[in-house]
């Protein structure tokens, strides 16, 4: 079993306009909090992302938000936080964010969310992390998504042991017993953090 203290959470700073989104989003803010289980996020209190992390707080959890100077005067930053972090760039936010959480679960998003997934699940097949990345599949919402993974694996572009990297779930409670579970694959000695 995978021992996991903290959990980053990528997902959108926009609402969306599906409801079970913004049930389940809270759903995992007060899962994590209820199973003292540290939240880690891009440390906005709008959209989703706000949603998950005013949850996580409602029910006494401990949220960690990790933000770009720069965005600080674009985003509306969550000022109730039990830690914020402040980093020069967006690169450096991932960092911290990678550094500091022992597994990652994403929730629907745009382009930036799609953006931290990939990249962190990169860093996983190239062994630079060995924690468990799942996918909360909210309403259907990855299914295209995942179709199209299937498609690189069938065309020779991506090999099946990295497809299996992600672990999918439609609901919170699978979705994060699936991930205690996750057993990292060997991965080459040569590879080390400092490679990102």
């Amino acid at each position: 079993m995978t021992d996991i203290k903290s959990i980053c959470v990528f997902c959108g700073s926009s609402e969306g306009n599906d409801i079970q989104v913004e049930q389940q989003a809270k759903e995992l803010g007060a899962y994590l909090a209820n199973h003292d289980i540290t939240l880690v996020y891009g440390a906005a209190k709008i959209g989703v992302m706000g949603q998950v992390a005013q949850a996580s707080l409602d029910h006494k959890g401990k949220v960690i938000g990790v933000i770009p100077e720069f965005l600080k005067l674009k985003e509306v930053v969550h000022l109730g936080l039990t830690e914020l972090i402040t980093n020069e760039n967006m690169h450096q936010r991932k960092m911290t964010m990678q550094e500091i959480s022992d597994g990652f679960i994403t929730l629907p998003g745009g382009f930036g969310t799609l953006e931290e997934l990939f990249e962190i699940i990169t860093w996983s097949q190239l062994g630079l992390h060995q924690k468990p990345i799942g996918l909360l599949n909210v309403n259907g919402f990855y299914d295209d998504l995942l179709k199209m993974l299937e498609h690189m694996v069938r065309r020779g572009f991506l090999k099946m042991e990295n497809y299996e990297l992600l672990i999918v779930d439609t609901t919170v409670e699978g979705l994060v017993s699936k991930m205690k579970a996750y057993k990292p694959q060997d991965v080459p000695k040569w590879l080390k953090g400092d490679r990102t």
